[in-house]
């Protein structure tokens, strides 16, 4: 299995700026990455993810992430399920001040008191979700919580500087699958331990990094020779390289 970083939750946050409720999810969404749950959560970039950053959008199909938009158009969230995987929960900051019956907000730049009470509660409900995924295993292969108890616990947590999933330690790789470009997750590490293992390119080599790329990525129904074809080809290329160093 590929050995990696210790699990945490991205959030993903609109920060709309045009509405109050934009400048509240940044707000709440940085109160808990750096007051609330800093050990366990990353931040994503939306306008690096959107604009193809590959750590960013391999970390949101890897891990579980929380998407926080501030009105009913749900920015983070369409963005984080068209570019990588359907948030493992969401939270739409206009739906939570009329559920909780709070005030109307109002600025951009500098909130009322509504406003900052509705960070307080967004901040909070944000950090609930993400206690309540760590509690839970997420299922790499599935996309989705199963109804089993997380290795990872959460841990105490101190007051830190927010950490961006650039540097979640994720590594990737792009390879051409069928004529596309398709980027992989984990895939350098699983090369890596099949040349340290001594197993020289073959199909059944090829056959088993295919079985372990699918836990890790979500291989389309009826992809399996296209990607077995691929890895065969990409491990061959990288064992040569290898063996000439």
């Amino acid at each position: 299995m590929v050995d990696l970083p210790k699990k945490k939750v991205g959030i993903v946050a609109c920060s709309g700026e045009e509405l109050p409720e934009g400048t509240i999810t940044r707000l709440a969404a940085l109160k808990v990455l750096e007051q609330l749950r800093p050990s366990d959560t990353v931040t994503i970039c939306l306008p690096l993810f959107l604009a193809g950053g590959e750590g960013d959008r391999a970390f949101a199909r890897f891990y579980p992430t929380i998407a926080v938009d501030g009105c009913e158009l749900r920015c983070a969230a369409r963005a984080t399920e068209m570019y990588s995987a359907k948030p493992a929960a969401s939270l739409v900051v206009r739906d939570l001040i009329a559920e909780r019956g709070l005030g109307a907000p109002a600025g951009l730049r500098k909130l009322n008191e509504d406003g900052q009470q509705a960070v307080e509660a967004a901040a909070a409900q944000i950090a609930e979700k993400v206690d309540d995924l760590l509690e839970k295993r997420w299922s790499r292969r599935l996309g989705e919580i199963v109804d089993e108890p997380a290795e990872n616990q959460p841990l105490p947590q101190a007051e830190v500087q927010a950490t961006c999933s650039c540097g979640s330690g994720i590594l990737i790789q792009t390879v051409e699958i069928a004529g596309t470009p398709v980027t992989l997750v984990g895939l350098p590490v699983l090369f890596q331990q099949c040349r340290e293992a001594g197993k020289a390119p073959c199909e059944a080599v090829g056959r088993e990094l295919l079985e372990q790329v699918k836990i890790y990525n979500a291989v389309p129904g009826g992809e399996d020779p296209a990607y077995l074809d691929a890895l065969q080809r990409e491990y061959a290329a990288y064992w040569e390289k290898e063996i000439r160093r």
